[in-house]
């Protein structure tokens, strides 16, 4: 009868050992992923990074890119969470380019070229990605140097994806300030 007991209590410590907390045990969420963007602008993404980590890639007006790893989404969100999004955006022509012979050309036409770059840091607001998957971060470069992101693997064709907007959008007249 002892070891009956015994066996039993052994078998009940055995599985109260193997139970989980809730929160972080149950949540698909967390984990690393790539860094990506979408350029919904007439400007072209020369560099961006999130929260100082590179995305690589230069973006063309209206395209999508990025490819740089790697953007490590906490296990549990919670309220506040914000991410700084760095970008230099610029000209996204090669009308007039001179090509490399006559390097004087060349330098007058990347001096004018670069004269209308210009340098963006904003601190956005991380979207609420309890109970979801999670796939790096996927940043959105909008009019007005607006910015949004998620962590979504979705792909932005696919219904369920969480932004909304048209690869297209023009930049108004005036922006909101």
């Amino acid at each position: 009868m002892k070891i009956t007991i015994s066996g039993v209590l052994l078998g009940v410590f055995l599985l109260a050992g193997c139970s989980q907390p809730k929160a972080e045990a149950q949540t698909p969420s967390g984990g690393t992923g790539t860094i990506k963007a979408i350029n919904h602008t007439k400007w072209a993404i020369n560099h961006f990074s999130v929260n100082g980590q590179s995305g690589i890639d230069a973006i063309g007006p209206f395209d999508g890119g990025g490819g740089g790893c790697c953007y490590g989404v906490p296990a549990v969100w919670k309220p506040g969470m914000t991410v700084r999004i760095d970008w230099e955006s610029g000209e996204a022509s090669t009308e007039g380019f001179p090509g490399f012979a006559d390097y004087e050309k060349y330098k007058a036409w990347e001096k004018k070229m670069s004269a209308n770059n210009r340098e963006h840091s904003k601190t956005v607001p991380l979207p609420d990605y309890t109970g979801q998957e999670t796939c790096g971060i996927t940043v959105h470069f909008l009019p007005c140097d607006d910015i949004k992101v998620t962590t979504s693997c979705w792909s932005p064709a696919n219904a369920n994806y969480p932004i909304k907007l048209p690869l297209e959008m023009k930049e108004p007249k005036v922006c909101p300030k």
